[in-house]
């Protein structure tokens, strides 16, 4: 047996000076846990970082290359280094030494450190599947996008840092250690890879608590954890022979085990280091919930999001289902192959049929997990199950235009048909468990009438936390006194998902307006909460608080400025904090850390933004416009700073400036509705009503529901002598919201002529 031992050499190891239980790294565990050391040896988790060696490159180093673009990389060795020769930060073409690999399969790929601790993750992945299945080969990660140095996603920018995007997940004890002052990383780790302490938490206590005699062994329960991870595979799941499914889940709750692997199988921001000693997942990281961009409607993945996010919304979870329900925690691997897995829990005499799946048995429409738990492909070649575990919804691809298991197989025929399909052999079909599809869809579209739709799943005690929470998101833009009610209740809610939410809807509220929704939050248990209700409440004046009060505001706001100094490394925290400081009055520090994040990343275009705002705030015109000239030199293609510097030239009276910028803004991001609405606007009052109506009737195509370009349309209308044109709008804006009065009164005065 080959055993791997964490010889760090390259990083500096992290001192063990932890209060309370240290990490003693796996090897001290090998004695002991043979069985489970074995099963670990060799899994994704053993080999997510590795020494770049003989042993652990996979990729082909013998002078091989690859073009992108204009570049042409080489892979070569030089003795036992592994190098590659390709374009730096400069564009130019230079040797790096591969220091680390990252992952094994279906692909790896390879780290390179610089001087100042900063490690990055090349574009050029090498892939790991077999050559018949199309892999040994180099490939980019990227392949349609052609990125080059000035990219943003270029291998030696921020977005590819390993320090930040990738290290907490791939090795144990990570501590980033970024040295602000210095812009320098010492990072450290106890594991180079995903060891036992990355899930069970640091060892020391249990290591004394082995040594002691089998009286006092037996006295702790946790056995000198700092938390215990029961078997969920040691409790029954009795299976019902009539509807072959399983009843209910006697014996311990695993939740916390579901709580461990979100630290790494989610999409999420991290507040603070060091999460293994505490399993509360929302006391380290903040969550997404099922936005747009990240998930369809229906919730199935669309982004890169992982896991976490899928599971929690499937009615396996809400019965009880963990992780190792299914996957080994050792190996990774699933206690049985393919369908067998499914099989654990439902009956293959009622499931496994042609009765049920109306399809040959073993073919692609047969399985369970094809139908059931569909792949989307990322990373090129790194196909991902989504585990929301849902019934297939072709109806829901012909209503939303939302994907299907039946189409990704029958990619030649429509959903159209598929749905026709599936009602013949399922008349009395179950909906699923995703019943909040209409609700996000008619949200996403801006439809007015989402708002009841909103309201019913967020007080729907049978959906997921996570779609209740998302429900609560969507409602910020439509709240009004009907929802209100439904958001006082939220603040308090179980879920803390929800309560996250909840602040976040707050923010359309003015600031004096939030803290009597929210000043009971600065006191709840987790983290994640605290933070949120800190960044929420931010501006609230003080002034109005009692001193209890102020001094909990005060401890929330300054737990958010630490969860952002912890990636102070980065622009988007260094933004943030600007924009902290410029709600709380301090004009200094806001412009200090908005020159920081220009200083960090000189193409992110909303510290930019945000610095000309501030600029504009204390009446320095000129240097506002400087500030936004800069940011479009440097990131042209973002939207944001033309608009803002339209805005700015309105105000300085150069209207045919201020038109230009407003119209690239447009052109850019042509989806933004206040852009448009905006630029249209502008033309208008700039004596031009035809090219106005123009852009706001292209606006309203694409949002249909919008209230100010409709609002617009009518007024232009009027005031140009169209009065049925006017009359058309309005009457579109009463259908839409039937209790909008202003609308109403516009119709009234349209009736005359």
């Amino acid at each position: 047996m080959r055993v791997r031992l964490s010889a760090v050499y390259l990083l500096t190891v992290l001192p063990m000076l932890a209060v309370g239980a240290e990490f003693v790294g796996t090897e001290a565990c090998i004695g002991c846990h043979t069985e489970q050391f074995q099963a670990w040896q060799g899994s994704h988790h053993d080999l997510a970082m590795q020494h770049a060696d003989a042993d652990s490159v996979l990729g082909d180093f013998a002078d091989a290359t690859f073009t992108y673009g204009k570049v042409t990389s080489t892979f070569f060795r030089h003795g036992d280094g592994y190098f590659v020769r390709t374009d730096g930060a400069d564009g130019k073409l230079a040797e790096f030494q591969i220091r680390y690999t990252f992952g094994v399969s279906p692909l790896q790929q390879y780290l390179i450190e610089f001087p100042d601790g900063r490690v990055q993750a090349l574009g050029i992945a090498w892939d790991t599947r077999p050559a018949a299945d199309g892999g040994q080969r180099w490939f980019h990660l990227y392949p349609d996008d052609q990125v080059d140095h000035d990219d943003e996603l270029h291998w030696t920018g921020p977005q590819q840092n390993w320090n930040f995007q990738c290290a907490e997940c791939h090795s144990t004890n990570l501590e980033k250690n970024y040295d602000p002052a210095a812009n320098r990383f010492a990072t450290t780790w106890t594991d180079i890879n995903v060891g036992c302490e990355a899930c069970h938490g640091p060892g020391s206590d249990h290591l004394a608590w082995s040594a002691l005699d089998a009286a006092k062994r037996a006295s702790d329960l946790r056995k000198g954890w700092a938390f215990s991870l029961p078997r969920s595979r040691d409790t029954a799941w009795p299976i019902d022979p009539d509807s072959g499914s399983p009843t209910s889940k006697p014996g311990p709750a695993a939740g916390g085990e579901i709580g461990v692997c979100a630290d790494c199988h989610s999409r999420r921001g991290s507040l603070e280091s060091a999460s293994e000693s505490d399993p509360q997942f929302l006391n380290h990281h903040m969550p997404a919930l099922l936005t747009e961009g990240l998930y369809h409607a229906d919730g199935q993945i669309q982004d890169e999001v992982f896991v976490w996010g899928s599971f929690t919304q499937s009615r396996m979870h809400q019965a009880g289902v963990t992780c190792s329900n299914c996957h080994d925690p050792h190996s990774q691997r699933l206690y049985a192959p393919g369908d067998a897995i499914c099989a654990q829990c439902h009956l293959p005499a009622k499931f496994a049929t042609e009765a049920h799946h109306h399809h040959p048995a073993g073919s692609a429409g047969a399985s369970c997990i094809d139908c059931h738990m569909p792949e989307t492909v990322y990373m090129v070649v790194d196909p991902r199950r989504d585990h929301s575990i849902r019934i297939p919804r072709p109806d829901l691809s012909v209503a939303l235009d939302t994907p299907n298991a039946c189409n990704r197989c029958h990619s030649d025929r429509s959903a159209v048909w598929a749905a026709e399909q599936t009602a013949r052999w399922y008349p009395d079909g179950k909906p699923g468990q995703q019943t909040w599809t209409a609700a996000f869809a008619a949200a996403r579209a801006g439809n007015p009438a989402a708002e009841a739709q909103l309201v019913a799943v967020l007080q729907d005690k049978d959906a997921p936390d996570i779609a209740r929470a998302t429900a609560l998101l969507e409602l910020r833009v439509f709240l009004s006194p009907a929802s209100g009610d439904a958001l006082q209740k939220a603040m308090s809610d179980p879920s803390p998902l929800v309560r996250i939410a909840g602040l976040r809807a707050l923010e359309v509220l003015p600031p004096e307006q939030r803290f009597p929704f929210a000043g009971p939050l600065l006191d709840d248990p987790l983290l994640a909460v605290r933070v949120e209700t800190g960044r929420v409440l931010a501006a609230v004046p003080e002034a109005s608080l009692s001193v209890g009060e102020r001094t909990k505001l005060r401890r929330a706001v300054a737990a958010y400025i630490r969860s952002q100094q912890y990636h102070a490394d980065r622009a988007d925290a260094r933004t943030n904090l600007g924009n902290l400081f410029l709600q709380r009055g301090d004009l200094v520090r806001a412009e200090a850390e908005f020159r920081k994040a220009i200083k960090l990343e000189p193409a992110f275009a909303p510290a930019y933004a945000n610095l000309s705002d501030l600029y504009r705030v204390r009446g320095m015109d000129e240097m506002a416009e400087k500030v936004l000239l800069e940011g479009i030199a440097l990131q042209p293609q973002a939207a944001a700073p033309h608009h803002a510097l339209g805005l700015l030239r309105i105000r300085g009276g150069d209207s045919e400036a201020a038109l230009s910028a407003l119209a690239e803004a447009v052109r850019l991001s042509p989806d933004d509705a206040r852009f448009a609405y905006v630029y249209g606007i502008a033309l208008n009052s700039a004596g031009n009503p035809d090219r106005s109506l123009e852009v706001l009737e292209s606006a309203l195509a694409i949002h249909p529901y919008d209230r100010d370009i409709l609002l617009a349309l009518v007024t232009i209308n009027r005031d140009r002598g169209d009065r049925e044109a006017a009359r058309r709008y309005v009457q579109r804006m009463i259908e839409i919201r039937p209790e909008d009065q202003q609308a109403r009164q516009l119709a009234a005065s349209l009736q005359g002529r």
